[in-house]
């Protein structure tokens, strides 16, 4: 293996409260960290740097931990500009276009759906993100599910069946008969290709029962449980994510006292999206609340062609702070350790000895500039598994 100095950094953010300045991010200024292989080696003041084969000068720029995006939507193929600017001239979003999705996804041939993921995974690692969860869910039979497992797996280790995305056309008058192929047939081909099992539990989509059910069979098939919830209403969303001990229930835009209260007395990350709700109009979810309650809260971007199509993590940061009335401290410890826990990983999100290299040279001198300059370039370099990809 060959070590590599990173060094001359401004701002060190390990979110490691051992080091630095003993505040959660873990500041360190005048730092320098060591790679060896895939993981950190090293981490302290520039002037005690052990010497490497390999040395890189940021030349004062800030670092952070690779943002940990737990929730998209990556592989489908269309798009719904439509839908967005009628949206934009006052029509509701309900989540009816889903099926607009489902037929172009269908549609399309694994290539495409291949060199659509990778184009945004490519925006994506631009902007920082070393971490992504897939979601299938635009397919809706049983090979399509598959096929978009298959692509997906291409791409990350966190891949998630959301065959219970929505009740497609074809079912519409026999919605039990899809949760039945959801549980049955379709689990099977598509459990070996996922980590995860997640429903939308929503109006419009499925329902307590139901969401009981597909949860149930996916943890019965070897499947972790995550969960779509009070996305567009209050509902039992949350209740069924603490029950079943899912790792995070996202959206949470409708919450009551005893949701929060019941988020706090669990494990589950309350995952926001902040950019489906500047896609959507809707309200955003109160991130303050959460927080001062004790509940552990991450951010994603959801992407998604219909109420989220962005790939960007600094916009989550910038829009957490601005309308959620985060700090710019506790957006980003939500974009990369909150992250971290949404995906119930603890290799990644913190820069400290032994942790999986990931990490971000901002173009910038201080991690506040992510929500201090909303739509700058934000990111100068990005390292994931200790290798520097080219923006």
């Amino acid at each position: 293996m060959t070590a590599t100095l990173i060094t001359n950094i401004g701002e060190l953010v390990t979110n490691d409260s051992e080091i630095g300045d003993g505040s959660r991010l873990g500041i360190l200024r005048d730092a320098a960290i060591v790679l060896d292989g895939n993981r950190v080696a090293w981490v302290g003041r520039a002037t005690d740097a052990p010497a490497t084969d390999t040395r890189v000068d940021v030349e004062g720029r800030a670092v952070v931990p690779g943002f940990v995006d737990s929730h998209t939507h990556l592989v489908f193929a269309g798009e719904r500009s439509a839908e967005f600017a009628a949206r934009m001239a006052g029509e509701p979003y309900t989540g009816g276009g889903i099926m607009t999705t489902v037929a172009a996804t269908r549609a399309a041939s694994t290539d495409e759906l291949r060199e659509n993921t990778r184009r945004l995974l490519a925006e994506a690692t631009a902007s920082g993100t070393t971490t992504v969860e897939i979601k299938s869910g635009y397919g809706l039979t049983i090979a399509d599910e598959r096929r978009l497992l298959e692509v997906a797996s291409e791409f990350t280790d966190e891949t998630t069946f959301l065959g219970a995305h929505v009740v497609p056309a074809e079912y519409a008058n026999d919605r039990a008969a899809y949760v039945d192929l959801v549980c049955g047939e379709m689990l099977v081909a598509c459990a070996p290709l996922a980590r995860w099992i997640d429903v939308f539990c929503d109006t419009g989509a499925f329902d307590e029962a139901e969401t009981r059910r597909v949860l149930a069979a996916g943890i019965a098939a070897g499947l972790l449980p995550r969960l779509h919830g009070n996305q567009l209403e209050h509902g039992p969303g949350v209740r069924l994510a603490v029950e079943f001990g899912a790792a995070s229930v996202d959206h949470c835009t409708y919450l009551s006292s005893v949701d929060i209260d019941s988020l706090a007395a669990s494990t589950t990350v309350a995952t926001l999206l902040p950019g489906a709700d500047f896609s959507t109009r809707a309200p955003y979810a109160d991130a303050r609340r959460l927080l001062d309650a004790g509940v552990t809260i991450a951010l994603a971007t959801d992407c998604n062609p219909g109420s989220s199509y962005t790939t960007s993590m600094p916009l989550m940061i910038a829009l957490a702070v601005r309308e959620m009335r985060l700090t710019p401290a506790e957006a980003l410890f939500a974009a990369t350790t909150g992250g971290a826990a949404a995906l119930r990983r603890d290799d990644i999100s913190r820069l400290a000895p032994g942790m999986r290299a990931d990490l971000v040279v901002l173009d910038a001198p201080s991690y506040v500039h992510l929500a201090y300059r909303p739509g700058a370039p934000a990111v100068s370099q990005t390292w994931r598994g200790g290798a520097k990809h080219a923006l």
